[in-house]
């Protein structure tokens, strides 16, 4: 497999320019069609103070009043919880592409780093809690591990505190709502030109256009290719688009049609490997951040650059391809009850090879008796590699509207919903007919041997050539050839889940000044896996391993209101997290097992296994400010799972673990001024891992049981404080300057220890916590707008250079974040 041309692909990357070229010539047509074609007054729907319009949400504004999902009930300053919404202007004028690159905006939000063989995606964790499943596309669940685009969304809703009666299943810490871009009754056509250092291309078009009263129809679409700065050889290549159209635009029933495709292509960052390991940590050192100037247990001075990139162009890559189709049908009464039914069929597919900087064998540092091959400065090339296929079908029905009864107001929303989900994964291999795993020096100890140097197998720390002549062999010591090929369909691990599920939410108004809201939801949910079976053994039929749990989740808010724009409030929420809920598209703590032979108290695993649980409890006030224009907030809140999955004595599954965060949230969003935006906030979370389980230490057949290294520690992906701020500002009607200014703490990637056991007596030595630093980080920005039509933006990024990481892994090592990056933006609006 010949991966080292940069532009291969490049059949696929013409049919996306003609994708885009397509959106083009809708733009050039519909003027005409707008010349003739009279613009259908707004038309918008009240729910007990939220107002949901067919135009483009909150444009121009970085304040929202309200989210989209009909399940809240009250409007934000009523809703008695932590949300944040990203607005599109903001996600514009920090010249945000993808969902990670939007959510840095938002406080206590943390990219966790990918997994090793595991789906590489957005992995972003909500006060301490991995939130990779509990991402949301229009309400409904997203299916497929993926690294998200922004071109075709409108807002991004952060929620959090656990939020399992809302969407269902995990969202233990909070989850996202991607709210997509959607026909309207205004006439729209927007693109944009991209151009900046590192070779940053991207050209994005959005056209909406009512072809009369009763339909619309909306494109965008979006091309995409960039280096990334201040790394070497990394690229990434990507080209979406994303057209709907809708009948009944002006109500009061709509059908509406639409299609997501986005397709992506590229060389994935392996990231700079920690110094140190448990083994060979220093005396007196117990934290290890990523390699930088040090020197060798050789004595060997060593500066890693800023650019290492230890992946080779000849063997790495990441494909991935995302389909979603959606039909939604909306119905309003007349008598404020309204009825949406949605239904998504949603597929994707993710391949990679990914170099992976293992450090775990003491190559970085170097071990004892330091000989050429253990005295550090090398970092052996590790890989993963997966194949995986998600696909899910989904439907959703609310209904919702006001009600009185007796006097008290209600506004509610029922949903019913049934799902669907299927996946399945599998490796790379060095020969699809056997299954050989790729050749790395994984059998040859010590790994970066003379010969495996000699085989690119290994690499210095600080001189890596991604352009190394790697060449796959069939074994660490074949000298025959090999082509890495994607492993049998009978190897992979088939998932599948179908969910069944009822909730009820309400918003109960006793008076102007007292306010209740209550939510309940249950879910029948049902899921099975069964293990890849050994090409060796082709005839065994495949094993199956399931379960069913009926999961009930609910949350409970009071809400005074000193004034009309005011509101305080205390509420408590809960979430629900069981095996399997992951369906293999992430890094899943309560996995559904898969073999009988782990048991507890005589019971197979699967029926051992329990349902994680979550609450959350918050006390916060809210403010609309300057006539609505200004939303602050605060809120106090704590977290805590009390029967986390552990690993218990002699190995054993057991539900004893107990997680805690609680912290302080502050947040603000808005116009000090007409001419003055503001958005961010400041989030402190104290986070303890209270009870990590037990680790059992065998020698001669005899086992000695301690505490895990976890037990005392703060959570992974965790900053005590984080902190962001962003701010634009009119000079003239024409030109507007800008910035932002990020903080964030020191986050804990894993933690690790060295056990012995001596006469008897069992010693912890050694422990270390792989970690990365705090930093703060800056950007800029300006535009000026030449005419109605015709408008500048220039961003840049990381504004002072500086290098900083912004993921650690367990183990290994962890993400270096891109240089400064500058940006030219020419933006046309007709």
């Amino acid at each position: 497999m010949n991966m080292s041309d940069r532009r291969r692909g490049d059949a696929r990357h013409a049919q996306s320019l003609l994708a885009l070229s397509c959106v083009g010539s809708i733009g050039l047509a519909l003027p005409a069609v707008a010349q003739t074609t009279p613009p259908p007054e707004e038309k918008a729907a009240e729910l007990e103070g939220v107002t949901v319009t067919d135009t483009a949400i909150n444009e121009g504004s970085y304040k929202t009043d309200s989210v989209s999902s009909p399940k809240y009930t009250a409007p934000l300053v009523n809703t008695p919880r932590t949300v944040t919404v990203i607005p599109a202007q903001v996600i514009k004028d920090t010249a945000s592409a993808t969902l990670a690159e939007a959510l840095r905006t938002v406080p206590g939000i943390t990219m966790g780093a990918g997994e090793g063989g595991n789906p590489l995606g957005d992995r972003p964790f909500i006060r301490g809690f991995d939130s990779q499943a509990s991402t949301y596309l229009d309400g409904v669940r997203d299916i497929g591990a993926q690294t998200r685009e922004v071109f075709a969304v409108e807002q991004i809703e952060v929620v959090k505190g656990s939020d399992s009666v809302v969407g269902g299943r995990g969202s233990a810490g909070g989850s996202l709502n991607l709210v997509s871009k959607m026909p309207s009754a205004t006439r729209l056509a927007t693109a944009s030109i991209v151009g900046g250092n590192a070779s940053y291309k991207r050209v994005t078009a959005d056209i909406n256009q009512p072809l009369n009263d009763f339909v619309g129809v909306r494109i965008a679409g979006m091309w995409h290719d960039q280096d990334v700065a201040g790394r070497d050889s990394i690229w990434q290549k990507r080209w979406g688009v994303a057209p709907s159209v809708k009948l009944g635009l002006t109500g009061p029933t709509s059908l509406t049609a639409s299609f997501y495709h986005l397709e992506s292509n590229e060389l994935p960052d392996s990231g700079i490997p920690y110094l140190f390991t448990a083994a060979n940590v220093p005396n007196g050192i117990t934290e290890t951040s990523p390699a930088r100037d040090y020197t060798t247990i050789g004595g060997r001075q060593v500066s890693v650059p800023r650019g290492a990139f230890y992946g080779l162009e000849d063997r790495d890559f990441r494909k991935t391809n995302v389909n979603n189709a959606t039909l939604r049908f909306e119905h309003d009464f007349g008598n404020g009850i309204h009825v949406r039914n949605t239904s998504r069929y949603g597929r994707s597919t993710q391949g990679y090879v990914w170099t992976q900087p293992d450090d775990q064998q003491g190559n970085v540092y170097g071990t004892n008796p330091a000989t050429a091959s253990t005295a550090g400065g090398l970092v052996w090339r590790r890989i993963n590699s997966r194949y995986s296929e998600a696909e899910g079908l989904l439907n959703q029905t609310d209904l919702y509207g006001t009600v009185d009864t007796g006097g008290i107001k209600h506004s509610f929303a029922a949903t019913l919903e049934i799902s669907n989900e299927k996946a399945q994964n599998g490796s790379y291999v060095s020969n699809a007919a056997n299954g050989t795993a790729i050749a790395t020096g994984s059998t040859i100890s010590p790994r970066c041997s003379t010969a495996m140097l000699a085989r690119f197998n290994c690499t210095t720390i600080d001189t890596p050539n991604p352009s190394d002549p790697w060449v796959s062999y069939a074994s660490d010591t074949s000298t025959a050839l090999a082509t890495i090929q994607r492993a049998q369909p009978i190897t992979f691990t088939v998932s599948e889940t179908s969910t069944k599920a009822a909730s009820l939410f309400d918003t109960i108004t006793f008076t102007d000044w007292l306010l209740l809201n209550v939510g309940g939801r249950y879910d029948h949910y049902k899921t099975t896996v069964s293990p890849g079976i050994a090409v060796t053994a082709p005839t065994t039929g495949r094993t199956y391993f399931g379960r069913e749990d009926d999961l009930w989740t609910y949350q409970v808010g009071l809400i005074a209101k000193p004034t009309p724009d005011t509101s305080i409030y205390v509420s408590t929420s809960t979430s629900a997290t069981p095996p399997g809920s992951f369906l293999a598209q992430g890094s899943e703590g309560n996995a559904l097992n898969t073999t009988i032979s782990a048991t507890v108290d005589g019971q197979a695993a699967t029926d051992a296994l329990k349902v994680e649980r979550t609450k959350s409890y918050e006390i916060g006030a809210k403010a609309n400010l300057l006539d609505g224009n200004l939303s602050l907030t605060a809120a106090v809140f704590k977290t805590k799972t009390s029967n986390a999955r552990t690993t218990g004595e002699n190995g054993l599954v057991v539900f004893i673990g107990e997680r805690e965060i609680k912290g302080v949230e502050l947040g603000f969003n808005g116009n000090i001024t007409p001419e003055w935006n503001v958005f961010g906030g400041y989030t402190y979370m104290d986070s303890e891992i209270v009870d990590g389980g037990i680790t059992t230490t065998t020698v001669n057949n005899v086992a000695y049981f301690a505490p895990s290294v976890n037990t005392g520690k703060r959570f992974p992906n965790t900053p005590k404080h984080s902190f962001t701020a962003f701010s634009n500002y009119k000079i003239t009607p024409k030109f507007t300057v800008g910035g932002g200014a990020i903080y964030m703490g020191e986050v804990y990637g894993g933690y690790s220890d060295t056990r012995t056991v001596t006469n008897g007596v069992l010693t912890i030595t050694r422990p270390l916590a792989r970690m990365v630093q705090a930093y703060w980080r800056f950007d800029a920005n300006a535009s000026y707008q030449i005419s109605d039509r015709i408008g500048l933006q220039v961003n840049v990024n990381n504004l002072t250079n500086k290098r900083y990481f912004d993921k650690a892994y367990t183990a290994h090592y962890a993400n270096q974040a891109a240089g400064r990056t500058a940006l030219a933006t020419l933006n046309l609006r007709y």
